[in-house]
């Protein structure tokens, strides 16, 4: 075998070193009755909003041999529109951008503010792509504290940004695994304590903020230009496999991020699809308020049947604890019900689906109660 023709593996390759030994993010996706890991919203979408799709697709295709509108006018004006009716604080299309996911939102922030000799921080567990974007932008990654019941600890947390003096502080609410809120007190602390130490630029995370039993807090954005709020319509709108985020902030933030947008990122395709879902707004949100009642059901049912769970505003739900939580998410695999093992220590989480399929996850939870360790030990010191 020549060199040419040899297969490289990726420890062959001239990979940056902060990517090696690193793992891709993704969850498993396994042929099983009842699927409830990915925290996607288990209602297609009404037929109504499906031909209405395939009638904005029609039209925006026979203009597809033309670039599509690259600031994405019209689909920045309803998101806006949308934003300013749900939650309580009126935004224009100044303050609004879109783009592939919110994830695509959070790089394009951290290319625009983070970026080598940068650094950002998160309070973990949370979200894991804000640390793996982070990683792929060049931008140090510094992991912040959370109290034993998930809340974020503020003091120290403050403590934390003076000391490291970020430059983009991510505060996800509600967060991701766990599913609790932050007050917004607390976010305000640590706002302040951000333009204290630097100013830094502050990335709230409202990925799941519909699902929520208070407020979107968008209202804190007056008179913050330092402040971002992210949104996705992969959850509420339950078009996941759209791919469209988009954020709230100062027209200064908007401004800056289009330095590094890749031109004509958002295809005709998309923002005719997203256009045409926000025209179903209501519809949408009668289902989140199914899945709210839900995923409270399935928090009620679980202390109930003698699980220790975690406050939930988010469409999932956190419960342990548990000796192994791996061999326990098998257990549940092995009954044909997919749920997420994280890696948060002696926990797993369960997205809120449909009544039959929690129906399902419920039964089989009330089997496993027997594998809920009588004497867990303490978080911190699982995690040292």
């Amino acid at each position: 075998m020549t060199r040419n023709s040899a297969v490289a593996g990726l420890d062959d390759l001239p990979v940056r070193d902060e990517l090696r030994g690193k793992s891709p993010y993704g969850a498993p996706q396994l042929d099983v009755p009842v699927r409830l890991n990915t925290n996607e919203n288990p209602y297609p979408l009404p037929e109504p909003l499906v031909e209405r799709i395939a009638e904005r697709v029609r039209e925006a295709a026979r203009d597809l041999n033309r670039y599509p509108d690259r600031d994405a006018v019209e689909l920045r004006t309803e998101l806006a529109r949308y934003l300013t009716r749900t939650g309580r604080y009126e935004v224009g299309i100044d303050n609004v951008w879109a783009a592939n996911g919110s994830n695509e939102v959070i790089q394009q922030l951290l290319q625009t503010f983070g970026g080598p000799g940068r650094t950002a921080i998160g309070f973990e567990p949370s979200y894991s792509m804000h640390s793996l974007i982070a990683r792929g932008t060049g931008t140090g990654w510094i992991s912040g504290p959370r109290n034993d019941d998930f809340t974020i600890d503020v003091p120290a947390a403050e403590r934390a940004i003076a000391e490291h003096r970020p430059d983009v502080v991510f505060i996800t609410t509600p967060n991701n695994p766990t599913g609790n809120a932050v007050p917004a007190e607390a976010v305000l602390a640590l706002y302040e304590a951000a333009q204290e130490a630097k100013p830094s630029m502050v990335v709230v995370d409202e990925a799941y903020i519909e699902f929520s039993h208070g407020d979107s807090l968008l209202p804190l954005l007056a008179g913050r230009p330092h402040l971002v709020i992210s949104r996705t319509m992969s959850k509420a709108f339950g078009a996941a496999g759209l791919r469209l985020g988009y954020l709230a902030a100062d027209p200064a933030v908007v401004d800056a991020v289009q330095l590094v947008r890749l031109p004509y990122h958002l295809s005709a395709v998309t923002q005719a699809t997203a256009l045409a879902a926000l025209e179903h707004t209501d519809t949408l949100l009668g289902y989140v308020e199914q899945l709210k009642q839900e995923r409270d059901r399935l928090v009620d049912e679980l202390r109930a049947i003698g699980y220790d769970v975690t406050e939930s505003d988010a469409n999932f739900v956190q419960y342990g604890r548990f000796d192994d939580a791996h061999a326990v998410w098998q257990q549940f695999l092995d009954r044909g019900v997919l749920v997420r093992d994280n890696g948060v220590p002696g926990r797993l989480r369960v997205s809120a689906g449909t009544p039959a399929e929690n129906d399902a996850f419920l039964d089989a939870a009330r089997e496993l109660v027997k594998f809920v360790g009588d004497t867990p030990t303490p978080l911190k010191e699982q995690s040292a």
